[in-house]
């Protein structure tokens, strides 16, 4: 089994250690990884949302751990740089690639999401896989085949949420369903993928943000 921690999930921030030594995202204070940052040695980031992303956080591990990378789409360059990340400490991560490092290997995978945004298929030396998605309007066209974790974040029930936005609607309120919805992934959505992808022994976590929570997340 992969060893991971979830330090924080939800739209008040997401930060997911895998196997002791990957921080995927980095959306929360500093003193939520100061158990772990010194064994990190890598920071992968999905997306600029600031619940994925908070550069004073960024800044402080760059300070502290200066050979710590970071890996990323294109898009995440710019704003690693304007939170004082070198430029040399970046890993721009080509989509549909395995990048190499020492004893693990990162595959990312386009996400439709009102941003650029990037899920993760990571391999290590031993065999095990693990893949992370976050922030998904779907994940059709991905595989993830046999793998051993499998942390997906699912914000919402539809049935339920469809029900609200109608209840909404007819009382003239405003519904920030409709955008959630556009935007993230259900469970029904979740439950799809997982069937379709996980096994007997694959761990699975739904990383559930609850939609009470997403009116003012990103």
């Amino acid at each position: 089994m992969i060893p991971y921690e979830i330090i924080s999930t939800g739209s008040q921030g997401n930060a997911v250690v895998v196997n002791e030594f990957i921080l995927i995202d980095c959306g929360v204070p500093f003193k939520a990884l100061k158990a772990c940052y010194r064994k990190l040695r890598i920071v992968i980031l999905t997306h600029i949302h600031s619940d994925h992303f908070r550069a004073s956080t960024v800044c402080k591990l760059h300070d502290l751990r200066p050979a710590l990378r970071f890996a990323c789409g294109e898009w995440m360059v710019k704003p690693l740089v304007d939170a004082g990340v070198d430029l040399g400490s970046i890993d721009v991560l080509p989509e549909g690639l395995w990048s190499h490092y020492r004893g693990f290997e990162i595959c990312p995978q386009f996400l439709v999401h009102d941003v650029p945004n990037y899920a993760y298929k990571i391999r290590f030396r031993d065999g095990q896989r693990c893949f992370y998605a976050t922030d998904a309007a779907h994940l059709k066209g991905i595989v993830a085949r046999g793998y051993n974790l499998y942390l997906v974040e699912a914000n919402y029930d539809r049935q339920i949420t469809e029900a609200r936005i109608k209840d909404k609607r007819a009382n003239g309120e405003f519904a920030y369903e409709i955008r959630a919805m556009k935007n993230h992934l259900s469970v029904d959505q979740f439950n799809d993928f997982i069937y379709s992808n996980a096994n007997a022994n694959s761990v699975i976590v739904c990383l559930h943000c609850h939609m009470e929570d997403t009116e003012n997340a990103e």
